[in-house]
C-alpha cells in the first residue's frame, strides 16, 4: 500500500474539498482533457508553421513523441506502485461521473485493493510538453509554465490524484522532457540538422 503522508492527505481536503467554487467546477474539467494537450499542440504547430514554414512539422512529431514516452514510463510506474486514487479511497472526495459531480460518503471505506494514481500521467505529460516547448521556442515560456500547473490542480480538483502524485508526474514529465531534448541535440547534431531550439525573438 503506498503511504498517504498527512501533509498530502490534508492538501487533497484543502484543494478537492474546500477550495470549491461553480465557476472551477465548469473550467478546471477542462484542463483534465487529453485533448486540450494536443489543441495546444496543435496552435504550437500552426503559429510556428506560419512563421518558419513546414521545417516546424518535426518540432510537432518531436513533442508527441516526448509526450508518449513519458506516457509510456509513467503507466509503466503506475501499474508497479498500485496507488489507490482519492476517487477510490478517501470519504467526502469530490469526482466527476458522466459530466456530473458527485461526492463520496463521508464513512466510505476503499472500495478496491489497487488502482493507478501514482504519478499522474496527466501532470507528466503536460510537465514534458511544456518543457520541449520551453525549449523549442523561447517566446512561449512564460506562459507555457501555467499549463502543468492548471492541470494538476484540476487533477486534485476532480478526485483523481493526490497532490504527491502530481509532484511526481511533474518530475517525471520534466526528466522525460530533458532526456528527449538531448537526445534531439545529439541526433541533430550527428546529421547537421538545422532543427535546434529557435533564438528568443
Amino acid at each position: 500500500m503506498f503511504p498517504t503522508l498527512p501533509a498530502d492527505h490534508a492538501l487533497l481536503l484543502l484543494l478537492n474539498q474546500e477550495w470549491r467554487a461553480p465557476v472551477l467546477d465548469l473550467l478546471l474539467p477542462v484542463f483534465s482533457l487529453r485533448s486540450l494537450l494536443f489543441a495546444i499542440l496543435s496552435v504550437l504547430l500552426v503559429w510556428r508553421f506560419k512563421k518558419r514554414g513546414r521545417s516546424q512539422t518535426v518540432y510537432f512529431m518531436l513533442l508527441v513523441l516526448t509526450m508518449g514516452a513519458t506516457d509510456l514510463a509513467c503507466n509503466k510506474i503506475k501499474h508497479a506502485v498500485g496507488r489507490l486514487r482519492p476517487e477510490n479511497a478517501v470519504g467526502g472526495t469530490y469526482y466527476m461521473e458522466s459530466e456530473k459531480w458527485l461526492r463520496l460518503p463521508a464513512d466510505m471505506a476503499p472500495d478496491r485493493e489497487r488502482g493507478t494514481s501514482f504519478p499522474s500521467a496527466h501532470a507528466a505529460n503536460s510537465a514534458a510538453l511544456a518543457f520541449m516547448a520551453a525549449m523549442l521556442w523561447p517566446r512561449v515560456r512564460k506562459g507555457i509554465v501555467a499549463l502543468p500547473l492548471l492541470v494538476g490542480w484540476s487533477r486534485i480538483y476532480l478526485g483523481k490524484h493526490y497532490p504527491v502524485d502530481i509532484l511526481g508526474g511533474w518530475l517525471l514529465g520534466l526528466l522525460m522532457g530533458w532526456l528527449c531534448w538531448q537526445l534531439w541535440q545529439a541526433a541533430a547534431q550527428h546529421w547537421r540538422l538545422q532543427l535546434l531550439a529557435e533564438p528568443d525573438e
